[in-house]
């Protein structure tokens, strides 16, 4: 900081030294002795030295101001410190007429983004009613067409929720209910969903209850394992990970299984994932080898998967062998959150 203080104000500074020499020059024309030139130099040295001194230790005072100013800017600016002079002012002014600007271009943002939200939210209402419509068109249907029918429509569905899921992310409030959860009745409703694709590419599915191993009175007791989460959101990313098992999947078998202590597995037999793309899966927008050759991914389920897990404590990773599947590892045991 001394080093900027010298830097900024070395012109006057150099006058300073220029002015004292010249002294030192006229009064030595006129054969005075030395030491009268030097103390009368000395003095005016001194009290230049000294009101630099003032001027440093307000410098400090003012640049402190305004690094504290620097981390409230994007909130307001009503504690700018007094300019220093005419220049600095008209500084100022300049500031505060683009911080005004920022701050209407800001909210004009925000409340395009709010229509954008709440346009979407309805639309995605109303188009909930011809899905429910068609779902009970088909319902009678024995054709196998219709239930190819039933799975493209649940499909539909699951866009339609990823929507709104997607918007409701960046949202500034969202609707979490936090409070503690049977987890085996979640998976159950993930895995019902998609029944009828189990039952159409005759996958096997290997899952029993999720219980846990628990000490009580010196005896271990297996209880169902319950978790702090948000159930929808969590059903949300159950869904995504057994949609994405179900749609590179073809032969073998889909395993859900628990470890201790809160650790969900869902592995399949399908294609599996390239070592190159593992590390990207959770890129927003990023589709990798498999979505390329599919060209129906959009690249969001699992970004959007990530981000639900990040916000409710949770944490997810996935491993994969190409030709033998993938295995996704949500861990529940961490959510450090409120119950309700």
């Amino acid at each position: 900081m001394f080093r900027n203080y010298l830097q900024v104000h070395r012109k006057g500074i150099l006058v300073l030294f220029l002015f004292a020499a010249i002294e030192a020059f006229v009064f030595s024309l006129y054969r005075l002795p030395v030491s009268a030139v030097t103390y009368t130099v000395s003095i005016c040295i001194f009290v230049g030295l000294m009101i630099l001194a003032v001027d440093y230790s307000k410098f400090v005072s003012h640049h402190r101001e305004l690094e504290r100013l620097l981390e409230e800017i994007s909130v307001t600016l009503d504690h700018m410190p007094a300019p220093r002079g005419p220049l600095e002012e008209e500084y100022q002014e300049i500031l505060q007429k683009v911080y005004d600007e920022r701050q209407e271009m800001r909210e004009k943002m925000e409340q395009n983004y709010r229509e954008m939200v709440d346009y979407y939210t309805i639309w995605v209402h109303q188009i909930k009613t011809p899905i429910a419509a068609m779902r009970l068109i088909l319902q009678g249907g024995e054709f196998p067409e219709c239930q190819e029918l039933k799975e493209e429509l649940q499909r539909i569905e699951q866009y339609v929720e990823m929507v709104l899921c997607y918007l409701r992310l960046d949202a500034g409030t969202t609707d979490y209910v936090i409070k503690e959860y049977d987890l085996d009745g979640i998976v159950r409703q993930a895995v019902r969903k998609h029944a009828s694709v189990f039952i159409r590419k005759k996958l096997r599915l290997d899952y029993q209850s999720l219980q846990t191993e628990e000490l009580i009175g010196g005896r271990r007791h297996q209880l169902p394992v319950r978790v702090v989460t948000d159930e929808k959101w969590l059903l949300f990313v159950i869904d995504q990970i057994l949609s994405n098992a179900l749609k590179y999947t073809n032969t073998g078998s889909i395993t859900i299984t628990m470890e201790s202590p809160k650790t969900l597995c869902i592995a399949d037999t399908g294609i599996g994932i390239a070592p190159e793309d593992l590390p990207r899966v959770f890129e927003k927008g990023y589709t990798g080898c498999n979505g390329r050759n599919d060209k129906k991914a959009s690249g969001i389920g699992l970004y959007l998967c990530r981000r639900i897990c990040r916000n409710l404590g949770h944490s997810i990773v996935i491993t994969s062998t190409p030709g033998y599947g993938t295995e996704v590892r949500l861990d529940l045991k961490n959510a450090e959150l409120e119950v309700e």
